[in-house]
């Protein structure tokens, strides 16, 4: 008779970062927007572009932005600002705007969503030049957009203004463009096609948006289009700098509670998780995690399961919630099918951790480093084994909490429950 795995005693874990933040969001926006010396004549129509992230109070930062565009005479309207998200289709993507609170109730403006675009001179571009049908009827467009570390390449821009001024933007028909050269298209060509549409007039302004470790926003800086360019490098590194991390480099198992496309664009965070899964690109140093369980996938996802193959083994409700027809064409889109793959399907919680641990090789599972998140945005609060623990102790950013006690319920799932940061 096979003897029952001994697991490891795990612990609450807290990690504190520094925390900037700003206290008035409609302050802040208000004093960037009236700083940066754009102006427009008064009635005209101004596309005001938002993509498909969960950035951190999105909806007072478009509604304070709405604001600011009528009390300076203009019409402002929304156009989502998300390439094949939300299906592909105008009301996917206008869903998934809603799913976040941007609505025309809050916002005070109207939404107009459509996948039809224009086509602009490209130049010397490689690609064909795309534009929101919609946005290029406005006087000019504003951008709205986080910056932070990308999750498929690094380079001077990644995920932030200039990507969304091209493939947020173009829509569809512009993310095939660029995904079917890969990380050139990405790295080399979003650049070269974010100047040539600021070339052409279509942006008025970026808002960019800088968010600390704990999902907060720090820094909201509005940047006229010509200064985008120039301006936006020093946004990512201040970005990369506050970003949330492990505590340790190396693990045997992470369990990471929730993923999906409003918390990461491929799922899952692959600065995070030390996993690229790109061809030709190498993987990523550090953090060295031997296996990757996935819990849930996220309602705000919409049923897009891309990233799934960037983990190990899936509890089968993660499954059953795959919307494969939406997961599909954004993974056909990007051309990284890698991540599409479906992980080893599992049904309880306690068959996961068996099965990671002896996935990572582990022979003492008593001693083996774990650590159970809620998703790669959220890592203040966390659950780690002893073996971790022990690593950990003295350093002053760690707080040690209070034990778990027993894992598993009879049903073989968690007792105990990660805070829900919703």
């Amino acid at each position: 008779m096979q003897t029952p795995p001994i697991f490891p005693d795990m612990y609450h874990l807290r990690q504190h970062f520094p925390r900037p933040r700003l206290e008035n969001i409609d302050s802040a926006v208000h004093a960037e927007l009236e700083g940066c010396g754009v102006r427009f004549p008064s009635a005209a129509r101004i596309a005001v572009a938002v993509g498909s992230r969960g950035i951190a109070q999105l909806p007072q930062v478009v509604r304070a932005t709405a604001a600011w565009v009528k009390a300076h005479g203009g019409e402002p309207f929304l156009v989502p600002a998300m390439g094949s998200h939300g299906g592909a289709t105008a009301e996917g993507q206008r869903r998934v705007l809603e799913s976040y609170g941007v609505t025309e109730d809050f916002v005070q403006a109207p939404i107009l969503a459509s996948m039809q675009v224009i086509e602009l001179p490209r130049g010397d571009l490689p690609v064909p030049l795309y534009f929101d049908q919609c946005a290029s009827q406005a006087y000019g467009t504003i951008v709205i957009n986080r910056i932070k570390p990308h999750t498929d390449f690094h380079g001077p821009y990644e995920s932030g203004l200039m990507k969304m001024i091209v493939i947020g933007l173009g829509k569809h028909a512009q993310a095939l463009a660029i995904h079917q050269h890969g990380v050139y298209g990405l790295r080399e060509l979003i650049p070269l096609a974010a100047r040539a549409v600021i070339r052409q007039g279509r942006i008025l302004l970026g808002l960019g948006l800088v968010e600390n470790a704990y999902e907060e926003i720090q820094s909201i800086q509005a940047i006229p289009a010509v200064e985008i360019p120039e301006r936006e490098p020093e946004l990512l590194a201040m970005a990369r700098q506050a970003m949330a991390r492990l505590p340790v480099e190396e693990l045997d198992v992470l369990v990471i509670d929730r993923f999906g496309k409003d918390i990461s664009g491929a799922g899952l965070d692959t600065n995070i998780i030390g996993r690229l899964m790109i061809r030709g690109e190498p993987e990523p140093i550090s953090p060295r995690i031997a296996t990757i369980i996935l819990r849930d996938l996220t309602p705000g996802s919409h049923g897009n399961a891309t990233g799934m193959g960037l983990a190990d083994l899936m509890l089968r409700r993660a499954f059953e919630k795959i919307d494969f027809q939406v997961t599909n064409e954004n993974l056909y889109t990007s051309s990284f099918l890698a991540r599409g793959r479906i992980p080893m399907l599992v049904e309880t919680d306690e068959q996961a951790l068996t099965y990671a641990l002896r996935g990572a090789g582990v022979l003492d599972f008593s001693r083996a480093r774990v650590i159970r998140i809620l998703d790669t945005l959220h890592l203040t609060e966390m659950t780690a084994s002893r073996a971790v623990v022990d690593v950990l102790k003295g350093q002053p950013h760690i707080e040690v909490l209070e034990p778990v006690g027993r894992l598993f319920d009879r049903n073989g799932c968690f007792l105990a429950s990660l805070p829900s940061l919703d």
